[in-house]
């Protein structure tokens, strides 16, 4: 399970990664740092080990790296250490020692994930700043853990464990990488589910706010953990029914109450959960770029009539998985997928019960359908840690 500590230090999150409150592919903000957010952890580098503000426990103290030694455990950054580019930078490859975390050669000691702020970032120094607040309090087996910081002069970054299988959206939608099984998807789905659940279960809750499959990570067993939280932030409280945000997020993903009012609410996070299984079942994406201006341009905008109708609903499937699944599974998924993406909240389940759900249909013992129609009997497979 996970440890929940004390709640995090408030951010404003100046801009959005893909979608604004007019859903504009291609908005920027101008908004800074507040001072708030600047005095809300002290980052020195002649500190060791840095704790949040709010960790009473002292459990999920971060390291402080050096970024001389951050350069050095990534080859200084070379081009055949990079994993990845995104808006807020570049991710890099690395080599520490386990114990002393100092930089060890290529092949030796653990590999990390190093990820490294565009410098002048303005929204980029927020997310980070989320990043330690949030992933430097919170431990749970389905959260990518973060293992330290670097934040001196003018670079930031942050050390996380690598994910050797990477992304889910490699899987499912890179060409000539070799299709995922219905039992894997299904694991990814329930991982997730607990991750969201987690965070959702909280005191107070936190919202993840840009669930995704290039966010889901993957580890050498498959295992799927949640990455990325510069979008998180904490939610309603008390009496409160949601609590107002400027809209962002990722487009095709994001609930449509949030992108039309601001309203923001664990139920938000659910909807893209729906958006993730449905692209599990499917194998296309949350939005197809060669579709857009269309007036069929997002999967859900496709899958939801297909999802509805139960004569229909096995269109949907990945023919990839060559019919290698049980029918009565994929329909019980395919529901469930429908019920997250209702339109209206108040509707949609808790991720509580959507793990519930989902854990109910991985125990099942149902019949595995094969393309050549012969069918075997299957016991859940033991997961491992």
């Amino acid at each position: 399970m996970g440890i929940c500590c004390a709640k995090p230090a408030k951010l404003a999150h100046a801009s959005s990664t893909n979608i604004s409150a007019r859903d504009n592919l291609n908005s920027k903000s101008n908004v800074g740092p507040t001072d708030s957010s600047q005095k809300t952890l002290s980052l020195t580098s002649s500190t060791s080990v840095i704790k949040p503000k709010f960790d009473v426990s002292g459990a999920c103290a971060l390291k402080s790296f050096s970024f001389i030694d951050l350069r050095n455990a990534t080859k200084n950054f070379r081009s055949e250490s990079l994993l990845g580019e995104g808006g807020f930078g570049c991710v890099f490859k690395g080599w520490i020692d386990e114990h002393s975390y100092l930089p060890t050669k290529p092949g030796t000691g653990i590999v990390v994930a190093v990820k490294k702020l565009k410098r002048g970032s303005l929204q980029g120094y927020k997310e980070w700043l989320a990043e330690v607040n949030y992933l430097g309090q919170l431990r749970h087996d389905n959260l990518v853990r973060l293992i330290g910081y670097c934040s001196e002069s003018d670079d930031r970054l942050l050390v996380y464990e690598y994910m050797p299988k990477g992304s889910l959206e490699n899987h499912l939608f890179r060409k000539g990488v070799a299709p995922i099984s219905w039992r894997v998807r299904m694991n990814i789905a329930v991982d997730v589910a607990r991750g969201l659940s987690f965070l959702h279960s909280c005191e107070p809750n936190v919202i993840y706010r840009d669930l995704k499959a290039s966010n889901i990570l993957l580890d050498s067993e498959f295992n799927a953990k949640l990455s990325d939280f510069g979008l998180a932030r904490e939610g309603p409280t008390g009496d409160k029914t949601h609590v107002s945000t400027r809209v962002m997020g990722t487009r095709g993903y994001a609930a449509p109450e949030y992108v039309a009012t601001g309203h923001l609410t664990p139920k938000s996070d659910v909807y893209s959960f729906g958006v993730v299984l449905l692209e599990l079942l499917s194998g296309k994406r949350a939005l197809d770029q060669e579709k857009v201006g269309r007036v069929e341009e997002t999967l859900v905008d496709w899958g939801k009539p297909l999802l509805s109708d139960s004569k229909r609903m096995l269109r949907i499937m990945d023919t990839r998985m060559g019919g290698q699944y049980s029918r009565k599974e994929a329909q019980a998924a395919a529901s469930l997928a429908l019920n997250c993406l209702h339109t209206d909240p108040k509707n949609r389940p808790s991720m509580v019960d959507v793990l519930e759900e989902l854990e109910r249909l991985l125990s099942s013992k149902d019949v595995l359908r094969t393309p050549d129609s012969r069918a075997i009997r299957r016991t859940p497979p033991a997961r491992s840690r």
